[in-house]
């Protein structure tokens, strides 16, 4: 299907609706995109792919919103079945218009670089967090293990239920500095204790958490029960995800959470490396925030590039980002759009001779 009169730098939405049955693994055997082409009707800039989804009942409504390369006068708009022998479609409401370019979605974003030691170490983060950040930021990192590090405790001296006395306390900073808040802190749950971050919004109201997934030995000799999920939570200015610090050293983590929907990830870590954490947000394609304590307080942007860092005892990892910003490569075009619809979650991992 082919839309003329296509103007370049001109933003353009794609909508469509389809109902499909058949498919073994949709993200990668259906998809639509917009290939621009030029005067000479071949290619000009890189194809954009569609990964925003919604739901609508037996349907699935597909978006794009994507600027006209240089030298693009029309656009092809291609509906693809691949590798489905099985699969049906039927599309309707397909839609091209033209909009006005995305509005900038800014977010200020704090990390905390602390490592306290005395009987309660969740005070001292609330002391530096109340000195040091700024009014205006929207989300403040604190690290793993709040209520135990520089305290000589145990883990299972330490834990408690959520929400409970923790996330009563970062409730009432969140409302203070009118900042959403992330902490990783213990958990017990019956006779279970597991290893979590929590979120608190600008109100103080406790609005959900993720068990760390990935246990090293010393935790699970000591006892931290793993989660299951990689949850992604809506807030104020977009879509957000948590991980724990050796979950930096698996792949599957930062991806589940940027398959979820996750723009910004927030880890409470100990200690690592931090190309790691580089890597994780340039492959995912996302922000990362990370705050530790044998780790930099630090912000990356989605290839990778540092935008804030700090080593120094108490002090705060400070940036705004811009989660409308575009990263486009110039070979490989908008790698956020393609990572989705290309990534492949149905190949089984275990490659060995069955």
């Amino acid at each position: 299907m082919d839309a003329p009169d296509v103007k370049p730098g001109t933003w353009y939405r794609l909508e469509a609706r389809y109902k499909s049955q058949g498919f073994t693994h949709e993200p990668s055997q259906l998809f639509a995109r917009l290939d621009w082409r030029g005067k000479d009707g071949r290619r000009t800039g890189q194809p954009e792919y569609g990964y925003q989804l919604k739901a609508e009942g037996a349907h699935t409504r597909l978006t794009i919103e994507a600027p006209s390369p240089e030298g693009a006068v029309s656009v092809q708009i291609q509906l693809w079945i691949w590798k489905a022998p099985t699969g049906k479609v039927s599309w309707d409401q397909v839609k091209l218009e033209t909009i006005g370019e995305p509005a900038a979605r800014l977010v200020k974003v704090a990390s905390i670089r602390l490592r306290p030691k005395g009987e309660d170490p969740v005070a001292k983060f609330i002391e530096l967090t109340r000195k040091s950040v700024p009014a205006g930021t929207d989300i403040i990192l604190l690290p793993e293990g709040i209520t135990v590090v520089g305290t000589g405790k145990q883990i299972f001296d330490v834990a408690e239920p959520i929400p409970g006395p923790t996330t009563e306390r970062l409730g009432a900073l969140a409302r203070e500095k009118k900042a959403w808040i992330v902490a990783g802190i213990y958990e017990r749950e019956g006779h279970l204790v597991y290893n979590t971050a929590v979120l608190v919004d600008r109100a103080g109201k406790y609005v959900g958490k993720y068990r760390k997934v990935y246990i090293p030995r010393e935790e699970m000799e000591g006892g931290i029960t793993p989660g299951d999920s990689y949850p992604a939570f809506q807030t104020d200015f977009g879509t957000v995800g948590m991980m724990i610090c050796y979950d930096v050293f698996f792949t599957d983590p930062a991806r589940g959470l940027a398959t979820n929907g996750a723009e910004l990830i927030l880890m409470p870590i100990w200690g690592g490396k931090e190309t790691l954490g580089r890597a994780r947000a340039e492959e995912n394609h996302v922000f990362m925030a990370t705050s530790g304590y044998d780790y930099p307080a630090m912000i990356y942007d989605p290839v990778g590039e540092t935008l804030a860092r700090t080593e120094v005892n108490g002090t705060v990892a400070l940036t705004t980002i811009d989660l409308a910003k575009r990263y486009d490569e110039r070979w490989l075009g908008n790698m956020r759009a393609r990572f989705f619809r290309e990534l492949r979650t149905d190949v089984d991992p275990d490659t060995r001779t069955k």
